[in-house]
């Protein structure tokens, strides 16, 4: 069996994370194994959505923050790894020269995504599910800090994929557009006449705190009816009372009640869905398995740290 340790950093508009896997190798098979995970909530979305700038504060955490994952990688001795930036990061106004700046302190070289490209990173790290549900057609949803992305796909094959700029920091920040919350809906309602989804397969941070809260298993279903009623609960509570009575820390006390807002949006506008699959996968999971493919056909793959 052989195996190679590659890596994924996904700077998103709530939180920059790094996520480390094994990936052995057995024939034609191949699994990923999660040896590191680490989540900095620096928020850059707060600074972006509001003034369209990364602030000097936020900046110099982030560089920090990538000197940090850089001499993690190495102590992992990390063979390869990809870095990639989001919503936030796409609005910046300073966006590539703080990129440039990071490179030049790191050798990290980050590439800012486009939101159809997040949608098909996302939509790949979720490979490995798609064979439960091979019957039936699902939608994936990915609800970030400053986008939410849509997928449809059916017969393991994807039919059609969107982002909005419409995220929980975003939210928060008052920054979305009439116009934005308008195309959701419609789009939502399109996906619902034209495909009829009978399962949602939800990523991002939120969700999965809430299938946490709700104590289901890994692989149980989440019914929206679970989610109504959690999300009352957390709307009735102030800021604090969210972290005293549920233990969420403050970065997750705040954006979770929005994150729901959409889930159950979704669910409403789609009654053909059944529940909610939370795989735990996301953006930075897409892009390992990216990486290791391009790894496996001798293609190019960054790996300077």
């Amino acid at each position: 069996m052989n195996s190679t340790i590659l890596a994924a950093i996904d700077i998103g508009s709530n939180a920059v994370r790094l996520l480390i896997n094994k990936v052995e190798v057995d024939d034609a098979d191949y699994e990923y194994k999660k040896v590191a995970y680490l989540r900095v909530p620096i928020r850059l979305g707060e600074d972006v959505f509001t003034r369209c700038l990364v602030s000097d504060a936020k900046a110099e955490r982030l560089v920090e923050a990538m000197q940090g994952f850089c001499h993690i990688m190495r102590a992992y001795a990390v063979s390869g790894f990809r870095a990639c930036a989001t919503s936030a990061m796409r609005d910046a106004a300073n966006g590539k020269t703080l990129i440039k700046t990071i490179r030049e302190k790191t050798g990290i070289d980050i590439e800012i995504v486009s939101g159809a490209q997040e949608a098909e990173f996302i939509s790949a790290a979720s490979d490995p599910q798609k064979a439960l549900f091979k019957d039936e057609t699902c939608l994936q949803v990915d609800v970030g800090g400053g986008s939410t992305e849509l997928v449809v796909y059916r017969d393991q094959r994807m039919r059609f994929h969107d982002s909005f700029q419409l995220g929980t920091v975003r939210i928060l920040s008052n920054a979305v557009e009439e116009t934005e919350k308008t195309r959701f809906a419609r789009c939502l309602e399109n996906i619902h006449e034209e495909h009829a989804p009978t399962c949602l397969v939800a990523s991002g941070g939120n969700i999965n705190k809430a299938h946490k809260m709700l104590d289901k298993r890994a692989g149980e279903l989440l019914r929206f009816e679970e989610l109504q009623a959690l999300h009352a609960s957390l709307e009735t509570l102030s800021f604090e009372g969210r972290m005293r009575v549920f233990g969420l820390n403050d970065y997750r006390a705040d954006v979770i009640v929005p994150a729901l807002d959409i889930f159950l949006e979704i669910g409403a506008s789609c009654p053909s869905l059944r529940g909610i699959y939370v795989p735990k996968m996301g953006l930075a999971d897409g892009l390992i398995r990216d990486l290791h493919k391009k790894h496996m056909h001798g293609r190019n793959v960054p790996k300077d740290i």
